[in-house]
Order: C-alpha cells, then structure tokens, then sequence
C-alpha cells in the first residue's frame, strides 16, 4: 500500500520570526523519521503575497498529486487545494493592533480568516490561542489542535555558562513594542545599586540612545547584536536570570530554551505558555516593581534560586521536537481519516 503524500509549505521568508523557522526546519527535518508512514513533499520556494505564492505554489501543489497539505504558517495562497492543514502560532498582531502596520489587520480578516474557515484542521501552540482563534476569526475551537514546541538540541546538552566580569539578566527576542522592554528596563534600573548585574539582550542597539542613558556605575545594558543558537545557549547558562516581559507571546520559545538550560525565568504572566506557567517566576503586565522584586530574590537567595531552575528543567523536559512532529503528524492522520 502506498503512503500518504504529504505537502509542507517549508518557504522560509523574510515575514517570518525567528520561532516561526525555527518551527518550519524542525518539522521538515524530523516528520520523516518520526512519522515515516507518510511521503513528504516540501515547497521551499517562493515568497509572500506575490505571483510565486499565489499562483506558482498552488500550481506546483496540485502536480505533486498530495493527499494533504500542511500550511507552516498564516501566510498562504488564497485559494489552496484541499484538504489542508494550518499552522497560526499566535494573533499578537490583532490583539495588539496599534503596534504594527495598518495593513495587518485587512490581510488577517480576509485572508488567514478564510485559510482558517477552509482548513480541515488549525494548528496552535498553546491553549490560550485558542480564545484569541474564536474572537478575532470565527474559527471553531473543535478543530483547533494545540501542539506546544520543542527546545532543539543545543539548548539540552549541558552548555557551558558564558562568564563576563558582572552577573548578568538575559532577555531574547526582538525589539517589537509589545515585548514591553520598556518595563524591563525600569525594573532592572531600580534595582538595589549594591547589585552589580548587567542586563544582555539579542539584537542591535535600536534604542536611540536608552541604553547609554541607563548606565551606571557597577552595571549596563549591553545589546548583544546577532547571536548563533551555540552562543545562545551558553548565555542561558551564564545568566542569572532570563525575563520575559511581553505582554503576549504565543508560545515564547526562549522561555522553554532558557528552562531547558537551566535559567531561571521571569516572565509576565499573559507571556508563558501554559505547560511552563508553573514553572516561571510570573508577574502582572507592565508591572516593574513586581518584576524587580522577582529579579532581587533570584539574585540575593541562591537556594530559591535553585529551586526555580529544577522546577524549569522537569518542565520544559516532556517538551521536544520529536514530540512536536509526532503530535503534528497524528492530526494528518485525522483529517486523511476523514477524506
């Protein structure tokens, strides 16, 4: 008998974050092996919202002769063969719309509303996406399947603790308003000056001039630029504490990253995905004198400290790839269950 073919839409553009692909290459590299009775047929050209993705794609889909497709992501063709499967990790975008372009909202209330509408099954991170799913476009939550991520490899083989001259906080992620650095900052400048603890994070110096105006004597904000996932890795160990303080993140991949490591995290509470709420040190949204008085009790109690990091590690333990690819590949064999 043959297998099923199954098509992923695996185009790694430039509208996509850095979880977003991480999620596409993860997938396309373990579907085979942990879910090998399906045949998999991977779409890796073409951009968004052109004639290669409105046409082209489609075209080259319906040649591959597939029983399923699996959209990685909301950005799609209008009219894609069925029966298909959609990935929306996340509706920050409509939850927050004053933060992005004007454009974003007519694309989602058109175009993913009606990807959603005429997909068999949508894919989600984390349940409380699935509220958002519902409200902002009418999908049904019975085909919603919630799938949390995974911590690649690197991130679970013990790396060695970055070492600077100061004790160190971490952030990771982009500079986007709704990350909310703004209260981090806040939080971590009120802290006790007896506290000699710099704040990292990724990406360049597009603050105009904040992080000059934040130093002071003993401590900084040091914007890290560009970091590889093995570089990465090592400054989750080395910190003293990793923060989170986005007002909504779908899933918060640098979350389970830095638990799996064995970083204690701080996040807001609307932030953690809900397999590692437990396990986060949590705090109300743009609330720095909670956030501060997290970061002073990480940094002055080493058993509490402690405490916080295993609770991470045995959280973040059940979540892989593996189990990612797996969990993805039972809801293909739902829906070809059904055609």
């Amino acid at each position: 008998m043959s297998r099923a073919r199954i098509g992923l839409d695996a185009r790694l553009t430039r509208q996509l974050s850095a979880g977003m692909q991480s999620y596409v290459r993860e997938l396309v590299a373990r579907l085979p092996s942990v879910a090998p009775e399906y045949a998999y047929v991977t779409f890796e050209r073409g951009g968004n919202f052109g004639f290669a993705e409105q046409v082209k794609l489609p075209r080259a889909m319906r040649r591959a002769k597939l029983d399923l497709i699996h959209l990685l992501s909301q950005y799609a063709p209008v009219f894609v063969p069925r029966p298909f499967v959609v990935t929306i990790h996340d509706l920050i975008h409509l939850r927050f719309p004053q933060y992005f372009k004007s454009k974003v909202g007519p694309y989602y209330a058109t175009v993913v509303r009606r990807t959603c509408a005429r997909a068999s099954r949508v894919i989600t991170d984390d349940e409380r996406t699935i509220d958002d799913l519902r409200e902002f476009l009418g999908v049904d939550p019975a085909k919603v399947r919630v799938i949390p991520l995974g911590a690649a490899e690197a991130f679970q083989a013990g790396a060695e603790p970055r070492v600077r001259a100061r004790a160190y906080v971490l952030y990771v992620g982009n500079h986007r308003e709704h990350k909310d650095l703004t209260t981090l900052f806040d939080a971590w400048s009120a802290l006790p000056e007896t506290l000699e603890v710099d704040l990292l994070v990724t990406g360049p110096d597009d603050f105009a001039g904040e992080l000059q105006r934040r130093r002071r004597s003993g401590r900084e904000i040091v914007a890290l630029g560009d970091v590889s996932t093995t570089e990465l890795a090592a400054y989750y160990a080395g910190a003293r504490a990793f923060v989170m303080p986005a007002l909504r993140e779908g899933f918060g991949l640098p979350i389970l990253e830095a638990m799996t490591v064995g970083c204690p995290v701080v996040a807001c509470e609307d932030a953690v995905p809900r397999p590692l709420a437990a396990a986060a040190l949590r705090f109300s949204a743009r609330d720095g004198t909670q956030l501060r008085g997290h970061l002073e009790r990480l940094l002055g109690d080493e058993v509490f400290r402690r405490e916080i990091v295993e609770r991470g590690r045995h959280a973040a333990s059940a979540l892989t790839w593996d189990r990612c690819a797996r969990a993805t590949a039972d809801v293909y064999g739902e829906v070809l269950q059904e055609c």
